[in-house]
């Protein structure tokens, strides 16, 4: 089962900062999860709330956001310099960052592991047909079936479309071997206690992505 440290590891450092990436990365972990937010003056820049300080990071420039937030303030393309031999799973947070995380990701794509998600399933699509990576739908919701949850997708015409990060509070059994029979790799976002992890890799989840990686580092 692959560990993923959900916006890097943060018990000591600032969430999607290089502090944090670096201490999930000293700790052994897979892959670092983290989010791409568009800035007032177009930097890719990875911040996960859209409202920071009461202001929107859209509305801020890079600049601003380090300052409303206390500490610096990454963007993709310096991440990905930074950190080369992790799998990064890029969630897309804003339709508006899309064209320009796809220009990065064209540069990075034959170096890097990548699965770009999103809870925005047709960024998903755009993203599957642009780019040679990864590709995978946030689901926070039970779909009735698999098919239900691609039906709006042409999954046939998108074979990058190979990932399902379902929520734990959502997490079904039955659905996960449907899901991994059709070929999709099922990762699993937010599980807190070690029994959660370990109720993920008894289910055969192909990955974790956590704030707390160092319970699911033993089985």
């Amino acid at each position: 089962m692959l560990i993923l440290a959900h916006r890097g590891y943060h018990a000591a450092f600032p969430e999607n900062t290089f502090g944090a990436f670096e201490a999930a990365v000293n700790m052994g972990v897979s892959g670092i999860e983290t989010d791409v937010r568009l800035s007032k003056d177009y930097a890719p820049v990875l911040v996960h709330d859209r409202v920071v300080g009461g202001y929107p990071v859209a509305e801020l420039t890079r600049v601003e956001l380090e300052q409303v937030m206390g500490h610096e303030v990454p963007t993709l393309d310096e991440a990905l310099e930074h950190f080369r031999n992790v799998l990064w799973n890029i969630e897309v947070k804003a339709a508006v960052a899309l064209p320009l995380v796809i220009r990065i990701l064209e540069k990075h794509h034959e170096t890097h592991r990548i699965v770009v998600t999103s809870f925005r399933h047709d960024l998903v699509g755009i993203c599957a047909s642009s780019l040679k990576v990864n590709c995978g739908l946030l689901v926070a919701h039970r779909p009735q079936t698999l098919d239900s949850l691609l039906a709006d997708l042409n999954h046939s015409d998108n074979p990058r479309i190979n990932h399902i990060v379902w929520d734990y509070e959502v997490m079904d059994e039955n659905l996960l071997k449907e899901t991994a029979t059709n070929g999709f790799r099922n990762f699993v976002f937010g599980p807190v206690t070690k029994a959660e992890h370990d109720i993920c890799r008894e289910l055969g989840v192909d990955g974790v992505i956590t704030d707390y990686p160092q319970l699911a580092q033993y089985g």
